[in-house]
Order: structure tokens, then C-alpha cells, then sequence
């Protein structure tokens, strides 16, 4: 049974370092979610209360981030709330096209929002560049975070 519950943790965990470059899957609350579950099924006598409290407070700074970086790079251009809308649009959107989908659809996204808002080509260009760098370096640093909290738990784990 043990085992089987350890596996549901890695496939928690996987999913969620997934959802954390993928719209729609809450990537790092799930991560935080499962490795909740494996301190739990050990009775915290490996990782501490501590340790998942800041594993917490890990999880609230990579939401804060999620939802700050994509604002913070459409505000460095002067990009309209319209451009940021389509840019979180175009990420959804853009899952349907794979890879390439992801990468090029919060700039579409933005570049859309923003022409519509303003009807100049060069600013809208500028927006969703903008926009989409914000959100690159945002999953970036999701990403770190993520990884930042498996390897905390494994390292108190094994201690």
C-alpha cells in the first residue's frame, strides 16, 4: 500500500512541475498538495512541520509571481489590461498547438489585445513582446521554485 501511495505522490508531483509551464493545471499548489500528503503518510517524522511550512510559504511566492510577472513586463511597455487578457488567452489557446502554441500564443495573445485597444501595429508588436517576456521569466521562475521545493523535501527527507 505504501508504495502505492508513494507512487501517487510522483505522479502529483510530475503533473504539477507539467502544470507549472501549462494554463489550467494549479502546478505548484498540486506540488505542494503532494508532498503535504508524504509528510502526512510518514507522520512528519522525516519532514517537519516547519519544513512544509516553508514549503508553503515557497508555494505562495511562486503564485505571487504566476500572477505579478506577466503584469510587470506588459507594464514595462505601457501594454493595455487588454493586452494581458489576451496574452493569458493566447497561453490557453496556444496548449491546443503544443509547443509551439505556448510560445507564440501569449505574444498573439497580446499583440491582439493590445491593437484592439489602441489600433497601432508597432505598439501592439511592443505590448506582446513585453507581455511575453513577462510571462517566460515568470514560468522561469515557477519552475525554480518548484524544483526548490522537491529538493527541499527530498533533502529533509533523507536527513
Amino acid at each position: 500500500m505504501n508504495v502505492w501511495l508513494w507512487l501517487l505522490v510522483t505522479a502529483l508531483v510530475l503533473t504539477g512541475l507539467l502544470g507549472t509551464v501549462l494554463p489550467g493545471l494549479p502546478g505548484v499548489p498540486l506540488i505542494f498538495a503532494a508532498l503535504l500528503f508524504a509528510a502526512w503518510m510518514d507522520g512528519f517524522q522525516h519532514v517537519s512541520t516547519i519544513t512544509v511550512i516553508g514549503l508553503a510559504l515557497l508555494t505562495l511566492v511562486a503564485v505571487a509571481v504566476d500572477l505579478v510577472a506577466s503584469a510587470l513586463g506588459a507594464e514595462r511597455v505601457g501594454a493595455s489590461p487588454r493586452a494581458v487578457a489576451g496574452a493569458a488567452v493566447g497561453t490557453v489557446v496556444g496548449v491546443f498547438f503544443g509547443l509551439p502554441g505556448l510560445l507564440l500564443g501569449p505574444f498573439v495573445g497580446a499583440v491582439i489585445g493590445e491593437y484592439l485597444t489602441r489600433s497601432d501595429w508597432r505598439r501592439a508588436a511592443r505590448a506582446g513582446i513585453g507581455t511575453w517576456v513577462g510571462l517566460l521569466l515568470g514560468t522561469v521562475a515557477k519552475l525554480a521554485l518548484a524544483f526548490t521545493m522537491v529538493g527541499v523535501f527530498v533533502s529533509a527527507y533523507l536527513m
